[in-house]
């Protein structure tokens, strides 16, 4: 039961990190439609608390019907506790909002390729973090893992075949910024209890991320929420590829398998993102690239296979902030 637990966290992580892959995309296209990065921004938490919230309503109806004809008692608070709750405040403003804000402000004035090798330097970043914490060095298979992740991101992004002469500073440095805000949605999250409701808490987190989002966008928020069914729609969209869905599967299965592998496994939306540029934005996919993302996938079989979080990964969250 474990292990089938744990496989499915690792499946859940993939997909939620393709699904946050496919996010470049879509963001230049609803660019290209002719709306702001702060009104799709704004669209994108909005939706995606939205459904969340639905989704955990929905959700604990059902059980709550269930448990009524099973004549079994059920807990009618969905956070634990107070630490539980300011800690998805935390990480909901930290890892999701401000992610959220500086990616798309990189994706405004860098290329997809760019931005996302830029977002993907949290892999290393959260492998740091969680050697500081343990205060031990990355085991073997993580730093095999790691060596490969990092030259097929070089590889899959077209870096030896592009020129990078010209580029926009500003947009580096919310690059990185939103390379050390998503490392640290994956660092911070390990700390809070596994046995949580993940849609409980991606549908917290998603609130402090839209509450604080609100609150830098003010007072043209209003203004920016709109009611175009265009931008809506892709609102719609991005709060589904962005915030609803892979948060939920990151916030299953960061506490199943530690901060480290889940960083790894966070790999899989580097391959994502390039081949929805290739097959929505006609961008070019070169062997080289090819090749890279071949590596990237030998960098999460890699990580899968270490041994010494094998047993402990299920631990990492059994603290609390």
């Amino acid at each position: 039961m474990e292990s089938s637990r744990r496989w499915l966290a690792i499946v859940l992580m993939l997909l939620g990190a393709a699904s946050y892959g496919l996010l470049s995309t879509v963001i230049k296209l609803a660019m290209a439609d002719g709306w702001s990065v702060s009104s799709l921004t704004l669209q994108q938490v909005v939706f995606g608390a939205i459904m969340l919230w639905l989704v955990l309503g929905v959700a604990r109806i059902r059980a709550r019907r269930l448990a009524r004809r099973r004549g079994i008692a059920r807990e009618g608070r969905i956070v634990g506790n107070w630490r539980n709750a300011v800690g998805m405040i935390v990480i909901g403003v930290i890892g999701m909002s401000l992610t959220t804000i500086f990616y798309n402000e990189a994706l405004a004035r860098l290329d997809a390729s760019l931005a996302i090798v830029l977002l993907f330097q949290f892999t290393w970043i959260t492998i740091l973090l969680e050697s500081i914490r343990k205060r031990e060095w990355p085991t073997r298979p993580q730093w095999a893992a790691v060596g490969f992740i990092a030259i097929g991101t070089v590889l899959a992004v077209g870096l030896l075949e592009h020129e990078l002469g010209q580029l926009d500073g500003q947009g580096v440095l919310y690059g990185l910024l939103s390379a050390v805000s998503y490392s640290l949605f994956f660092f911070l999250s390990g700390f809070l209890p596994a046995n949580l409701d993940p849609l409980a808490k991606s549908a917290m987190m998603s609130t402090a991320s839209l509450a604080f989002v609100v609150a830098m966008q003010a007072p043209l928020s209003l203004a920016a929420v709109g009611f175009s069914g265009s931008l809506m729609g892709w609102g719609a969209l991005l709060g589904f590829l962005g915030t609803a869905f892979p948060f939920f599967c990151f916030n299953y299965g960061i506490p199943k398998v530690g901060s480290g592998l889940a960083a790894l496994l966070g790999a899989m939306e580097l391959p994502a993102a390039v081949i929805a540029a290739f097959a929505i934005l006609n961008e070019p996919l070169t062997a080289w690239q090819g090749f890279g993302i071949v590596l990237i996938i030998a960098g999460i079989v890699a990580a899968q296979r270490k041994t010494e979080d094998t047993g402990t990964a299920g631990k990492v969250g059994e603290g609390s902030l």
